[in-house]
């Protein structure tokens, strides 16, 4: 498995737990697990933004990691 096909399966799997936080967020009505699910899905965007920046770099050094 190449770096390229890992990162990109690593950005998928963090924007599948950012949609299961956002969802969570969405179900709760108590207020505390609520801002908790917000301020772990601000951190989850976070990661998944600097994931989207390693690989653009990857892609950028490496052509044959790019994206088909």
């Amino acid at each position: 498995m190449t770096v390229g096909t890992k990162m990109q399966q690593t950005i998928a799997s963090c924007e599948s737990t950012l949609a299961n936080l956002h969802s969570f967020s969405l179900e709760t009505q108590n207020q505390n697990a609520k801002q908790m699910f917000n301020n772990l899905s601000n951190q989850q965007k976070q990661i998944l933004d600097n994931l989207n920046s390693r690989l653009q770099y990857i892609e950028s050094q490496e052509p044959q990691y790019k994206q088909q």
